[in-house]
């Protein structure tokens, strides 16, 4: 891949304006003091019309619009004007619905890209979104900037506490009708749990649902076990705890987007993504097979089950035989 040489310039696209159009840009744009960003830019930002549903503010959107204008970005009229301008392509629309259509044209251009949480509203379109990432052999990530805390990555390779042994993690889980529940906010206390119980391996999924909270266990590989809490009433925030076999500490706290935006431009250079299609398609999984407990009143759900199950019925695969037809 043309951008991996990392004395190269790479032009980077971006699909959407949100909080993180803004935030992402000014920290990759500072190139000059942040050696970790020289030669990698934002140049380009094509802004689809939104769903009222989830749209911001238009102040909200002039306030993005004038700090991304203010680092040089060039507004453009499609994608596919988009595309021709660059090298690379950051997906940051607040929605996860119009993800796989967004990532359509990009992939076939073969330019790598990163999407924003959630990757898609359903495990559905989760699942055509890496079927036409592999088709196309186009390199794709997607997470939250949670897993990039310090101490959940630490955590992860083992420095606090040894193996984690299990975790407890919490964040705001606000409802999204068009989303399955905890892809909205959710995801970014799951996305938490997983890091830093190291990855795949969760089996089963018991969720207890309130209409001010969610608590969902998750059975682990070797007895672990991990559980993440959803708030909707009260004080919101991110951090949880994990247990060792050394001791026991706390994730951390989140303090900001650059370390996501480093690991960003670190995958439009090497065109590997630090985080497997494997490792996210199991925490969709894991959040549609927490819907699925809370409509059948709790039960354990296998994500075995639940995975191929999406499979079999993959309507988002149906999308992608009408876009290539």
């Amino acid at each position: 891949m043309s951008n991996t040489n990392l004395q190269q310039e790479i032009k980077v696209g971006i699909i959407g304006l949100s909080v993180h159009s803004a935030a992402y840009t000014e920290i990759m744009n500072s190139g000059a003091s942040s050696p970790e960003f020289t030669g990698c830019r934002v140049v380009a930002i094509f802004h689809p019309k939104g769903n009222p549903d989830v749209e911001f503010a238009e102040k909200q959107l002039q306030s993005f619009t004038d700090t991304i204008k203010g680092q040089g970005v060039e507004f453009v009229g499609s994608i596919k004007e988009l595309v021709k301008k660059v090298d690379a392509v950051m997906v940051l629309t607040n929605d996860g619905r119009p993800h796989l259509k967004e990532i359509m044209p990009v992939l076939r251009a073969g330019k790598p890209v990163y999407v924003d949480k959630p990757l898609a509203a359903t495990l559905s379109d989760v699942l055509a979104i890496f079927k036409v990432s592999g088709k196309y052999k186009v390199p794709l990530f997607s997470c939250s900037p949670l897993r990039y805390v310090k101490e959940a990555q630490d955590l992860r390779q083992g420095k606090l506490v040894g193996k984690v042994l299990g975790a407890s993690t919490y964040g705001p889980a606000p409802i999204q009708k068009s989303h399955a529940d905890l892809f909205w906010d959710g995801i970014h206390a799951v996305e938490s749990l997983y890091t830093v119980m190291g990855g795949t391996g969760c089996k089963t999924v018991t969720r207890t649902f309130t209409d001010d909270a969610d608590v969902v266990v998750g059975n682990w590989e070797n007895g672990r076990v991990g559980v993440f809490r959803g708030a909707r009433k009260g004080r919101s925030g991110f951090g949880g705890t994990a247990f060792g076999d050394k001791g026991i500490t706390s994730i951390g706290v989140f303090t900001g987007y650059r370390p996501l935006v480093v690991a960003i431009v670190e995958f439009f250079r090497s065109g590997i993504a630090p985080v497997s299609n494997e490792e996210t398609i199991e925490i969709y999984t894991f959040m549609e097979a927490a819907d699925e407990s809370k409509r059948l009143g709790g039960i354990p759900i296998s994500l075995s089950e639940v995975l191929l199950r999406t499979k079999k019925t993959n309507k988002g695969g149906a999308f992608l035989m009408d876009f290539n037809s």
